[in-house]
């Protein structure tokens, strides 16, 4: 089996809160991420990041940088400063995995049962 790519995507709002999905299989019980995702074969990392956002949140984003790539023997997870340019929030994930979108200020994400713990630090690092 080989390793698994996606890509996650940093959005901060004019508020200083971060955009956040609540995900999870049916059975889990759920946890809140920045929205992410596998990459398919045929894209890059960013377009992965674009459309990964469209589907959980039904916004529309661009890629400012990438500022983090989580990797190791099992994973490789490029992060995505964004910045949205359109839509509205909406579900569209084919999936079925997400339950729910918000803006997290940091206080929230510092308290947040998170998907993925060990980015908590990193995630509450990006605030101003």
């Amino acid at each position: 089996m080989g390793k698994w790519q996606g890509a996650a995507a940093i959005c901060l709002n004019d508020n200083n809160q971060l955009l956040m999905v609540l995900q999870g299989t049916v059975e889990e019980e759920k946890t809140w991420a920045v929205p992410s995702g596998d990459k398919e074969a045929a894209e890059d990392f960013k377009a992965c990041c674009i459309r990964e956002v469209y589907e959980e949140t039904g916004y529309i984003v661009a890629i400012l940088k990438e500022i983090y790539c989580q990797q190791n023997e099992a994973v490789e997870v490029h992060y995505f400063e964004t910045v949205m340019i359109d839509g509205q929030m909406m579900i569209h994930d084919p999936d079925e995995l997400i339950y729910d979108i918000a803006w997290q200020s940091k206080n929230e994400v510092a308290q947040l049962s998170l998907t993925f713990p060990e980015d908590r630090a990193f995630l509450l690092s990006l605030f101003q």
